[in-house]
Protein backbone atom coordinates (compact mmCIF):
# COMPACT_ATOMS: atom_id res chain seq x y z
CA UNK A 1 0.00 0.00 0.00
CA UNK A 2 1.23 3.29 -0.98
CA UNK A 3 1.71 5.77 1.63
CA UNK A 4 0.95 9.53 1.51
CA UNK A 5 2.60 12.31 3.06
CA UNK A 6 1.56 15.07 4.50
CA UNK A 7 -0.35 17.96 2.49
CA UNK A 8 3.08 20.12 1.57
CA UNK A 9 3.29 23.95 3.02
CA UNK A 10 4.58 26.85 0.77
CA UNK A 11 8.28 27.72 1.87
CA UNK A 12 8.90 30.34 -1.02
CA UNK A 13 7.15 31.53 -3.95
CA UNK A 14 7.31 34.79 -6.73
CA UNK A 15 10.16 33.23 -8.62
CA UNK A 16 10.09 32.70 -12.26
CA UNK A 17 11.21 28.99 -12.83
CA UNK A 18 12.93 26.64 -10.25
CA UNK A 19 14.96 23.58 -10.88
CA UNK A 20 18.19 21.60 -9.89
CA UNK A 21 17.26 21.17 -6.28
CA UNK A 22 20.33 20.64 -4.40
CA UNK A 23 21.05 20.51 -0.32
CA UNK A 24 24.44 21.93 0.31
CA UNK A 25 25.95 23.52 3.59
CA UNK A 26 22.97 23.58 5.35
CA UNK A 27 20.69 25.07 2.73
CA UNK A 28 18.36 24.44 -0.07
CA UNK A 29 20.26 25.72 -3.13
CA UNK A 30 18.13 26.10 -6.75
CA UNK A 31 18.93 27.26 -9.95
CA UNK A 32 16.52 30.32 -10.76
CA UNK A 33 15.62 29.88 -14.67
CA UNK A 34 14.95 33.06 -16.25
CA UNK A 35 16.45 34.94 -13.85
CA UNK A 36 19.92 33.87 -14.36
CA UNK A 37 20.35 33.39 -10.54
CA UNK A 38 22.18 30.39 -8.32
CA UNK A 39 19.63 31.48 -4.83
CA UNK A 40 20.62 29.60 -1.38
CA UNK A 41 17.35 29.33 0.96
CA UNK A 42 17.76 28.89 4.71
CA UNK A 43 15.16 26.88 6.88
CA UNK A 44 13.31 29.95 7.50
CA UNK A 45 12.62 30.97 4.20
CA UNK A 46 15.56 33.26 3.73
CA UNK A 47 16.51 33.28 0.19
CA UNK A 48 19.99 34.85 -0.90
CA UNK A 49 21.97 35.02 -4.53
CA UNK A 50 24.85 32.81 -4.58
CA UNK A 51 25.56 33.47 -7.96
CA UNK A 52 25.30 34.04 -11.31
CA UNK A 53 23.68 31.41 -13.67
CA UNK A 54 23.31 31.49 -17.58
CA UNK A 55 20.68 33.69 -18.89
CA UNK A 56 18.88 30.28 -20.43
CA UNK A 57 16.41 27.54 -19.48
CA UNK A 58 17.76 24.18 -18.99
CA UNK A 59 21.04 23.95 -16.76
CA UNK A 60 21.95 22.60 -13.18
CA UNK A 61 24.44 23.39 -9.97
CA UNK A 62 26.64 20.64 -8.05
CA UNK A 63 29.83 20.59 -6.06
CA UNK A 64 33.35 19.56 -6.13
CA UNK A 65 34.34 17.45 -3.45
CA UNK A 66 36.61 20.99 -2.26
CA UNK A 67 33.69 22.56 -2.26
CA UNK A 68 33.71 24.55 -5.46
CA UNK A 69 30.34 24.91 -7.51
CA UNK A 70 29.65 23.51 -11.12
CA UNK A 71 27.12 24.99 -13.44
CA UNK A 72 26.18 23.43 -16.54
CA UNK A 73 24.89 25.75 -19.63
CA UNK A 74 26.62 26.17 -23.00
CA UNK A 75 29.85 25.48 -21.09
CA UNK A 76 30.45 23.40 -17.84
CA UNK A 77 31.41 25.95 -15.41
CA UNK A 78 33.26 26.63 -12.07
CA UNK A 79 33.24 29.15 -9.23
CA UNK A 80 36.60 29.55 -7.83
CA UNK A 81 37.44 30.48 -3.86
CA UNK A 82 37.35 34.22 -4.87
CA UNK A 83 33.72 34.23 -6.91
CA UNK A 84 35.12 34.00 -10.01
CA UNK A 85 33.90 31.60 -13.11
CA UNK A 86 35.91 29.84 -15.07
CA UNK A 87 35.75 27.15 -17.31
CA UNK A 88 35.82 23.61 -15.89
CA UNK A 89 35.14 21.48 -19.58
CA UNK A 90 34.33 23.30 -22.99
CA UNK A 91 31.08 20.70 -22.93
CA UNK A 92 27.02 22.06 -23.64
CA UNK A 93 25.66 20.00 -21.12
CA UNK A 94 22.49 19.58 -19.00
CA UNK A 95 21.90 18.00 -15.78
CA UNK A 96 25.02 17.37 -13.45
CA UNK A 97 25.91 14.98 -10.47
CA UNK A 98 29.06 14.51 -8.53
CA UNK A 99 29.72 10.91 -7.04
CA UNK A 100 31.30 9.93 -3.66
CA UNK A 101 34.32 9.88 -5.56
CA UNK A 102 34.52 13.06 -6.92
CA UNK A 103 33.44 12.08 -10.76
CA UNK A 104 31.84 14.56 -12.31
CA UNK A 105 28.75 13.27 -14.71
CA UNK A 106 27.05 15.47 -17.14
CA UNK A 107 24.70 14.89 -19.84
CA UNK A 108 22.23 16.49 -22.61
CA UNK A 109 21.42 16.07 -26.05
CA UNK A 110 22.00 17.75 -29.64
CA UNK A 111 19.04 18.85 -30.89
CA UNK A 112 16.96 22.57 -30.38
CA UNK A 113 14.33 21.12 -27.86
CA UNK A 114 13.09 24.78 -27.21
CA UNK A 115 12.77 25.59 -30.89
CA UNK A 116 10.82 22.88 -31.67
CA UNK A 117 13.84 20.63 -33.46
CA UNK A 118 13.14 16.81 -33.62
CA UNK A 119 14.40 14.59 -30.86
CA UNK A 120 17.78 12.90 -31.17
CA UNK A 121 19.11 10.51 -28.55
CA UNK A 122 20.95 12.16 -25.76
CA UNK A 123 23.89 11.31 -23.78
CA UNK A 124 26.70 11.18 -20.56
CA UNK A 125 30.02 12.34 -20.43
CA UNK A 126 32.38 11.63 -17.94
CA UNK A 127 34.12 14.82 -16.95
CA UNK A 128 37.90 14.40 -16.63
CA UNK A 129 40.11 16.28 -14.26
CA UNK A 130 41.92 18.19 -17.29
CA UNK A 131 38.14 19.27 -17.99
CA UNK A 132 38.13 16.61 -20.96
CA UNK A 133 35.36 14.43 -21.29
CA UNK A 134 34.55 11.04 -22.58
CA UNK A 135 31.00 9.58 -23.82
CA UNK A 136 30.46 6.61 -20.77
CA UNK A 137 26.30 6.29 -22.29
CA UNK A 138 24.16 7.29 -24.99
CA UNK A 139 21.05 6.30 -26.51
CA UNK A 140 18.83 8.08 -23.96
CA UNK A 141 15.32 9.40 -24.21
CA UNK A 142 15.88 13.38 -23.05
CA UNK A 143 18.33 12.55 -20.32
CA UNK A 144 17.48 14.77 -16.97
CA UNK A 145 17.82 14.54 -13.48
CA UNK A 146 20.87 11.79 -12.17
CA UNK A 147 21.66 10.83 -9.00
CA UNK A 148 24.26 8.23 -7.60
CA UNK A 149 23.17 6.20 -4.66
CA UNK A 150 24.89 6.44 -1.46
CA UNK A 151 27.26 3.52 -2.03
CA UNK A 152 28.58 4.90 -5.14
CA UNK A 153 28.18 1.91 -7.03
CA UNK A 154 24.86 3.17 -9.60
CA UNK A 155 23.95 6.05 -11.44
CA UNK A 156 20.16 6.67 -11.91
CA UNK A 157 18.99 9.13 -14.79
CA UNK A 158 15.57 10.28 -16.02
CA UNK A 159 14.66 9.41 -19.41
CA UNK A 160 11.90 11.94 -19.69
CA UNK A 161 10.86 11.03 -23.27
CA UNK A 162 10.44 7.58 -21.94
CA UNK A 163 8.73 7.88 -18.39
CA UNK A 164 11.25 6.06 -16.80
CA UNK A 165 14.12 5.64 -14.33
CA UNK A 166 17.48 3.63 -15.96
CA UNK A 167 20.09 2.75 -13.69
CA UNK A 168 24.20 1.87 -14.73
CA UNK A 169 26.52 0.24 -12.87
CA UNK A 170 29.79 2.48 -11.64
CA UNK A 171 32.77 0.59 -12.86
CA UNK A 172 36.20 1.37 -11.34
CA UNK A 173 37.64 3.69 -13.89
CA UNK A 174 34.02 5.55 -14.07
CA UNK A 175 32.69 4.34 -16.96
CA UNK A 176 28.97 2.54 -16.91
CA UNK A 177 27.51 -0.22 -17.62
CA UNK A 178 25.01 -2.57 -16.36
CA UNK A 179 22.38 -0.49 -18.00
CA UNK A 180 18.53 -1.73 -16.82
CA UNK A 181 15.13 -0.26 -16.22
CA UNK A 182 15.50 0.99 -12.21
CA UNK A 183 11.56 2.12 -12.41
CA UNK A 184 8.88 2.97 -15.90
CA UNK A 185 5.18 4.74 -15.65
CA UNK A 186 6.49 7.78 -14.46
CA UNK A 187 7.18 12.10 -15.93
CA UNK A 188 10.83 11.95 -14.39
CA UNK A 189 12.54 15.36 -14.57
CA UNK A 190 14.99 16.40 -11.39
CA UNK A 191 15.24 13.49 -8.76
CA UNK A 192 17.14 12.71 -5.32
CA UNK A 193 17.60 9.92 -3.54
CA UNK A 194 17.61 8.96 0.50
CA UNK A 195 19.69 6.86 2.57
CA UNK A 196 18.00 3.29 1.47
CA UNK A 197 18.54 4.09 -2.37
CA UNK A 198 14.65 4.85 -2.81
CA UNK A 199 14.24 8.18 -5.49
CA UNK A 200 11.64 10.75 -5.46
CA UNK A 201 10.65 10.74 -8.93
CA UNK A 202 7.68 12.81 -10.51
CA UNK A 203 4.63 10.61 -11.32
CA UNK A 204 2.97 10.71 -15.04
CA UNK A 205 -0.28 11.22 -13.81
CA UNK A 206 -0.51 14.48 -13.54
CA UNK A 207 -1.51 17.57 -15.62
CA UNK A 208 2.04 18.71 -16.65
CA UNK A 209 2.74 15.77 -18.14
CA UNK A 210 -1.15 14.11 -19.45
CA UNK A 211 -2.24 17.62 -20.60
CA UNK A 212 -5.73 16.51 -19.21
CA UNK A 213 -7.06 19.69 -16.61
CA UNK A 214 -8.88 17.12 -14.82
CA UNK A 215 -5.30 15.07 -13.57
CA UNK A 216 -3.77 16.09 -10.40
CA UNK A 217 -1.89 19.07 -10.79
CA UNK A 218 1.63 17.22 -9.67
CA UNK A 219 2.63 14.44 -7.64
CA UNK A 220 6.09 12.64 -6.04
CA UNK A 221 6.49 8.76 -5.34
CA UNK A 222 9.60 7.13 -3.57
CA UNK A 223 10.04 4.36 -5.66
CA UNK A 224 12.25 1.03 -4.97
CA UNK A 225 14.45 -0.49 -8.04
CA UNK A 226 11.98 -2.87 -9.61
CA UNK A 227 9.24 0.03 -9.38
CA UNK A 228 7.72 -0.55 -5.81
CA UNK A 229 6.35 2.83 -5.00
CA UNK A 230 6.52 3.14 -1.25
CA UNK A 231 5.25 6.53 -0.92
CA UNK A 232 3.37 9.74 -2.43
CA UNK A 233 2.69 13.62 -1.69
CA UNK A 234 0.46 15.71 -4.14
CA UNK A 235 2.05 19.26 -5.49
CA UNK A 236 0.12 22.13 -7.15
CA UNK A 237 1.78 23.19 -9.43
CA UNK A 238 3.64 20.05 -10.74
CA UNK A 239 7.22 19.51 -9.03
CA UNK A 240 9.69 19.85 -11.45
CA UNK A 241 12.69 18.71 -8.97
CA UNK A 242 13.11 17.55 -5.64
CA UNK A 243 15.89 17.31 -2.79
CA UNK A 244 15.92 16.01 0.75
CA UNK A 245 17.97 17.96 3.39
CA UNK A 246 17.02 20.15 6.16
CA UNK A 247 18.66 19.20 10.56
CA UNK A 248 17.34 15.31 10.15
CA UNK A 249 17.70 15.00 6.38
CA UNK A 250 14.23 14.01 6.02
CA UNK A 251 12.62 17.49 4.62
CA UNK A 252 11.25 17.33 1.02
CA UNK A 253 11.80 19.98 -0.99
CA UNK A 254 9.85 20.31 -4.32
CA UNK A 255 10.37 22.55 -6.39
CA UNK A 256 7.55 23.60 -8.88
CA UNK A 257 6.70 25.04 -11.58
CA UNK A 258 3.56 26.35 -13.68
CA UNK A 259 3.68 24.25 -17.29
CA UNK A 260 1.60 24.94 -20.60
CA UNK A 261 4.49 23.70 -23.43
CA UNK A 262 7.44 24.80 -24.41
CA UNK A 263 6.26 27.81 -26.16
CA UNK A 264 4.53 28.59 -23.24
CA UNK A 265 7.57 29.34 -21.08
CA UNK A 266 8.21 32.85 -21.51
CA UNK A 267 4.90 33.86 -20.08
CA UNK A 268 5.44 31.58 -17.29
CA UNK A 269 8.31 33.23 -16.30
CA UNK A 270 6.50 36.46 -16.48
CA UNK A 271 4.01 35.81 -13.83
CA UNK A 272 6.58 34.58 -11.01
CA UNK A 273 3.88 31.70 -10.54
CA UNK A 274 7.01 29.21 -9.23
CA UNK A 275 6.63 27.98 -6.18
CA UNK A 276 8.82 25.91 -3.50
CA UNK A 277 6.97 23.81 -0.87
CA UNK A 278 8.16 21.05 1.85
CA UNK A 279 6.84 18.41 3.72
CA UNK A 280 8.32 15.45 5.33
CA UNK A 281 9.56 12.22 4.97
CA UNK A 282 10.14 8.95 5.88
CA UNK A 283 13.72 8.20 4.89
CA UNK A 284 17.02 10.84 5.03
CA UNK A 285 18.87 12.22 2.52
CA UNK A 286 21.28 9.53 1.02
Amino acid sequence: MVERLAPPRTLLTGFAMVESARWHDERLWFAHWGAGEVIAVDADGTAEVMAEGPKQMGWAIDWLPDGRMLTTGPTLTRQETDGTQVTHCARSCGEIVVDPRGRVYINGFDFDFLGGGAPEPGWIDLVEPDGGHRRVAGGLEFPNGMVVTPDGATLVVSESFAGRLTAFDIREDGSLGGRRTWAEGLGPDGICVDADSGIWVQTADTAAHTGNPDAAAGACVRVLEGGEVTHRVETDPACFACTLGGPDGKQLFLLCNEFEGVDQMQAVQQRRSARILVTEAPVPRG
